[in-house]
């Protein structure tokens, strides 16, 4: 039981196969106290099949694209933890779908991009901004989630991935300013996996097929693999580990050209 008496909050469960519910069932597999929230009525639904299955304390109304909204949820979480708080799990990303389908500089719009960056860049910040305090009395620790999109062009992945390097700068950044209160930042850039999200991305399918036939170690990662590298990342054992970003994605970015690939260019001829 690693992590029996910690305390954690984690957002962004929109069903079973959301990373954020591996992420919290391995906290809560560990010993912790959880408290998760939803962004709408429309979710809420599933984040309580959550909160059962996990036990948790509370289940709170935050939307991240409102500051009323996250100042009011951690007010309540306050009330219910007043001396503290361990972590904050941030795994929330969103674009419209017609910023991801398609040639780049045709489909990218303002307005896309703004809501990209929005929900899902600045509301880590946001979110650390109003954590801060119940988080610094237990010197507790932020995670996000990144993708590899951030740092390479991938089809369709368009405004997301100019959202993801935004959110990997924003995690340096953010160490460096909450570490004095002992407060560690990190993000998981997790492989491809089936989740909601991911099904609003074209072709995604043949995403997982490339992926896992050049991945070193042949296959794609789970759910389970990127909640239990969340579970270290927000232990104890990770007390020297901030500002990192931790690939879980079976060794992909480490490649840049192997025979898999030559293979596939061999069957295209």
């Amino acid at each position: 039981m690693l992590l029996q008496g910690k305390r954690f909050v984690v957002t962004g469960i929109a069903s079973k196969l959301s990373i954020a519910w591996s992420i919290a069932e391995s906290l809560h597999r560990e010993g912790a106290s959880l408290i998760l929230t939803y962004p709408n009525d429309k979710i809420k639904k599933r984040v309580d099949m959550a909160a059962d299955a996990f036990d948790a304390d509370k289940v709170i109304e935050c939307d991240v694209a409102s500051d009323v909204s996250i100042t009011a949820c951690f007010n309540e979480i306050a009330s219910h933890w007043g001396d503290g708080i361990d972590g904050v799990v941030h795994a929330i990303g969103f674009a419209p779908a017609d910023q991801l389908d398609g040639d780049f500089t045709h489909v990218t719009t303002r307005e896309g991009s703004q809501v990209a960056h929005d929900i899902s860049s600045y509301s880590f910040v946001a979110l650390a901004k109003v954590a801060r305090p119940l988080l610094a009395k237990r010197q507790g620790s932020l995670l996000t989630l990144t993708y590899e999109g951030s740092i390479s062009v991938l089809p369709n992945y368009n405004v997301m991935g100019m959202a993801k390097a935004s959110l990997e700068a924003s995690v340096r950044y953010l160490a460096v300013s909450l570490g004095g209160e002992g407060i560690r930042v990190n993000a998981i850039s997790a492989g491809p996996i089936r989740t909601l999200a991911a099904s609003g991305i074209k072709s995604f399918r043949k995403l997982l097929d490339i992926n896992e036939k050049i991945a070193p170690l042949q296959r794609n990662v789970s759910q389970q693999e990127v909640g239990n590298a969340a579970l270290f990342l927000l232990s104890p054992w990770a007390s020297g580990i901030t500002g990192e970003i931790l690939f879980v994605d079976a060794g992909v970015n480490t490649v840049g050209m192997s025979e898999q690939l030559l293979q596939l260019a061999d069957t295209d001829d």
